[in-house]
């Protein structure tokens, strides 16, 4: 794994760091293979992100009819629905730019039961990824935030799925919000070419500085438990939420 920090002064520099990011990255997997899939997070900081993508010169640095869209996690509630990160994604990004409508997997948050909707979204992935018996799906970009409770996508501490070793999607039950939540799993997660941590506030600084700097406990931290088998996790940072770090190197610009 090659982990790589780089500090910002402030959020819009910070959307702007991952939109350069996110078209050098679609512009090598187009590249190499002919299309890039790419798994959106849900939150502020990432929808930050999606509204730049969706104007220029970011929306015509990028071939989107090569782009198949998926997501990292979503609220079990319906598309149309004011939580949803479908709807989000949709809002602030998709309908801006030209994306083949089939290239959009979303997760069925509508479905009265989360499982039923885990075990659909990964049916959808091994659909949609040629694989060999064993294999698992590489993503050539995740996306992920990370909230003042360390967690990311939907792995939140205490949960089970955190520790998942065989599925690949998972619907665990989110105590602090009483409800059910569709992720993917660390399984997916840790086997991307390339994940994109995007961190900013204040109130993330706590959490930031014991996931990078404090000793490894992914149960009370999840996001610690992200680390790509071979690709490159980039964490995306500003200076609120980076500032209580004291022994973390920072890459330069």
């Amino acid at each position: 794994m090659t982990r790589l920090i780089r500090k910002v002064s402030y959020s819009q520099q910070l959307f702007s760091t991952a939109a350069k990011e996110f078209c050098e990255i679609a512009e090598k997997a187009i590249a190499r293979s002919g299309q890039m899939t790419v798994a959106l997070a849900g939150g502020s900081t990432p929808k930050g992100l999606y509204e730049l993508l969706a104007q220029d010169p970011y929306r015509s640095m990028v071939d989107w009819s090569a782009i198949h869209v998926y997501w990292g996690d979503e609220r079990h509630v319906s598309p149309d629905h004011q939580d949803s990160n479908y709807r989000m994604a949709q809002e602030a990004l998709l309908s801006y730019v030209p994306v083949i409508p089939e290239h959009i997997h979303r997760m069925q948050g509508e479905l009265p039961k989360a499982s039923d909707a885990a075990e659909a979204y990964e049916n959808i992935l091994r659909q949609e990824f040629p694989l060999s018996s064993g294999d698992v799906p590489v993503f050539d970009l995740i996306l992920l935030g990370m909230g003042p409770d360390g967690h990311t996508a939907s792995l939140f501490p205490g949960t089970e799925a955190v520790h998942e070793s065989s599925r690949w999607v998972a619907a665990p039950w989110v105590e602090k919000f009483q409800t059910h939540r569709v992720t993917l799993t660390p399984v997916v997660l840790n086997q991307a070419r390339h994940v994109m941590f995007l961190v900013s506030g204040r109130e993330k600084a706590n959490a930031l500085h014991v996931v990078l700097e404090g000793p490894p406990d992914p149960d009370q931290y999840p996001s610690q438990i992200i680390r790509p088998l071979s690709g490159r996790v980039l964490w995306l940072i500003d200076e609120q939420a980076a500032s209580l770090l004291e022994k973390t190197t920072f890459q330069t610009q």
